[in-house]
């Protein structure tokens, strides 16, 4: 429930640079928000696990600034998020 937004309405994320530097694009960061296959509450980071484009397992983490979610960090999804 805490993440509907991005699920509902994919203009609610604000994807910061630094999600970037691991050369995810902002539209498969959006993908694999939509249709989450995993989601982990790490203190105030929610890291959720879903496809992009290709069908490729990402981690995408999130956190809530201001009221407003945000996506801090996006890369490929290591094992133990896929265990």
């Amino acid at each position: 429930a805490e993440l509907i937004s991005i699920y509902l309405d994919e203009t609610e994320v604000v994807v910061l640079s630094s999600a970037r530097k691991h050369g995810v694009a902002d539209a498969d960061i959006r993908h694999a928000l939509r249709l989450p296959i995993r989601i982990f509450r790490l203190d105030d980071l929610t890291m959720v696990i879903g496809s992009d484009r290709a069908s490729r397992f990402l981690e995408v983490g999130i956190v809530v600034m201001r009221g407003v979610e945000v996506v801090i960090h996006a890369m490929p999804a290591r094992a133990k998020f896929l265990r």
